[in-house]
């Protein structure tokens, strides 16, 4: 099933969920498993700098045409430097996206720790 008809839902869950940055490696920010029978409305994506001295940071964010970050990447926010002591809205209500079976998301820090990001999203199926 690629996407469940969003016209006759039977269930609508709202998620969220942070969390820092530990690293500069890629982390996985959602991921709508193959055969999930479910469609992901991506209704925010906000990324908050932590570094205490004040220092920019640069945050990446891909989509990925595979589930856990496999397959193509797409960038959505490419390098993007978050000053300090600021938050950056990514993905708002205004910009929201379906995530479909087997696709992900990913985000990347330019440094470790610098970041905390925020996601909500709403569960269809």
């Amino acid at each position: 099933m690629a996407a469940p008809n969003i016209v006759n839902v039977s269930l609508i869950n709202a998620n969220s969920n942070n969390m820092t940055l530990s690293t500069t490696s890629e982390i996985g920010l959602l991921s709508n498993p193959a055969s999930s029978g479910k469609v992901y409305k991506v209704n925010t994506i906000m990324v908050a700098n932590r570094e205490t001295n004040a220092n920019a940071v640069t945050v990446t964010v891909n989509v990925y045409t595979g589930a856990a970050l496999t397959g193509s990447g797409f960038p959505i926010a490419q390098a993007i430097s978050v000053p300090g002591n600021a938050s950056l809205i990514i993905i708002d209500k205004s910009t929201s996206f379906y995530l479909e079976e087997n696709e992900s998301i990913g985000i990347k820090s330019g440094t470790s720790n610098g970041l905390a990001s925020l996601i909500s999203w709403e569960e269809i199926s």
